[in-house]
């Protein structure tokens, strides 16, 4: 079933997307498209005025693109007007109908009903997929997002939209307009921990303690494991040093495994998301609604360009909101854990604790940015936030950039766009990670 991921929900059925997208397929949807290449970067760019509106009428030659400060040629350029019908290409830039291969799902019966009932509607639909992180909500921030969701979902759909409640851990509503449906689904959420860090244990790493003792190699973040670990085991440092880093070097690779293990699901169901939304024949937002995890590795980073990459070709808007609003970045006093005294009159803990909160919104942040969507964070206005991430940007442009002569060794290449008009204001993604280079004829023979 080409939309298996969001499955049957309600009175409007996957079969009907089907029927619509069978309708769309050969004609122009107006929402003119990059083919995507292998040796290119696509970078979704929104301008906005001073007044927030957005800015449709810049063409490729008001843009430029700097790769490590370095401008870069912009090979291909389109505009896609994702709330409103738009569209112009230029270069590599090429009109595209909706993705095809979902024609196998439903039964034939169900194919004619909902065929009909698209021809009866008409018009370009809105999808929107609200996803739930339900793997690193505390259950105050699950509660919150729930009466949230609850309350501004009506308000925020109209009769046409299609909709489904899915979240990190698996749960899925399906594609709807059903509000009973979506309601059932935003109640059932639960918090799914399913990888996540032992607080309090002897000694307390976390993922971003580990991050820095075993691939950045600090120095002050090996030491003062060590100090922690021959204090909560009540161990002489004179005699038991060795043991002592012994078991912080296991418990620091344990966390790191855990951390990696989260990161990676998590990613990659985003990941799938985006790539299941790009055969919906209509404007298609993902909103993620989250406290953050942290993406400190190489691993993550290059997950998350990756996503990206996927979104721009896949014509897919971000949108997160930070469900912890307006947060405290110090420590409780049951967090402190089995620091030593010396470690917490440093404030090396408190330190870890501070960037691991400020860290951990970079994922929101950047998979909206490099989308063309919008991060609502540091604010406890949740209903404005929601209400504004249920709309679109009206205008996307869609940048391509070679890439040819770019090294293929795996390494980040930031990113800065700019135009040619003063006040506006210019939102796209932070970079890319150039290709991976080659393996080895051995080791390639090993996988």
């Amino acid at each position: 079933m080409g939309l298996g991921v969001f499955g049957y929900a309600g009175p409007r059925r996957c079969s009907e997307v089907v029927a619509q997208q069978a309708q769309t397929n050969g004609g122009n949807t107006g929402q003119a498209k990059i083919e995507a290449k292998v040796n290119v970067v696509l970078v979704p760019v929104v301008v906005r005025d001073a007044a927030g509106r957005t800015i449709g009428d810049l063409k490729k030659e008001n843009f430029q693109v700097f790769d490590r400060d370095k401008p870069q040629p912009i090979s291909g350029f389109s505009v896609q007007g994702r709330a409103a019908e738009a569209g112009t290409t230029d270069g590599a830039a090429k009109s595209s109908s909706a993705a095809t291969g979902a024609g196998t799902a439903g039964s034939s019966a169900e194919k004619n009903a909902a065929a009909a009932d698209s021809v009866a509607t008409g018009g370009q639909r809105r999808f929107l997929v609200f996803m739930f992180d339900d793997m690193h909500f505390e259950v105050g921030q699950l509660m919150r997002a729930q009466a949230l969701a609850s309350k501004m979902l009506p308000e925020s759909l109209a009769p046409t939209d299609m909709a489904a409640i899915v979240s990190l851990a698996g749960r899925n509503s399906g594609v709807t307009s059903d509000q009973t449906v979506l309601q059932e689904a935003i109640r059932k959420l639960t918090v799914q921990p399913i990888h996540q860090h032992a607080a309090h244990t002897c000694p307390d790493i976390d993922y971003y303690q580990a991050d820095l003792i075993i691939n950045k190699h600090n120095m002050q973040a090996y030491d003062a494991a060590v100090r922690d670990t021959l204090t909560c085991g009540h161990m002489d440092p004179s005699e038991y040093k060795f043991i002592a880093d012994q078991l912080m070097r296991m418990a620091a690779a344990q966390s790191l495994s855990v951390g990696e293990s989260d990161v990676q699901v998590s990613l990659s169901t985003v990941r799938d998301f985006v790539r299941r939304m790009a055969v919906l024949p209509g404007e298609r937002t993902l909103i993620l609604i989250s406290p953050g995890f942290l993406t400190v590795t190489a691993e993550g980073m290059t997950e998350k360009s990756e996503i990206l990459d996927l979104a721009a070709r896949s014509n897919v808007t971000i949108n997160s909101l930070d469900v912890r609003g307006l947060y405290s970045t110090e420590m409780e006093g049951g967090a402190m854990g089995t620091s030593s005294s010396r470690d917490l009159q440093s404030g090396v803990r408190s330190e870890y604790h501070a960037a691991t909160m400020n860290l951990s919104e970079d994922v929101m942040a950047e998979l909206a940015q490099g989308t063309g969507g919008t991060f609502f964070h540091n604010t406890n206005d949740f209903e404005g936030g929601f209400k504004k991430l249920a709309e679109a940007p009206e205008f996307v442009y869609l940048l391509e950039i070679p890439i040819d002569g770019v090294k293929p060794d795996g390494t980040f290449h930031p990113l800065r766009v700019t135009i040619d008009r003063s006040g506006a204001v210019v939102k796209a993604r932070r970079g890319y990670f150039a290709p991976a280079p080659a393996k080895p004829e051995k080791e390639k023979k090993k996988h």
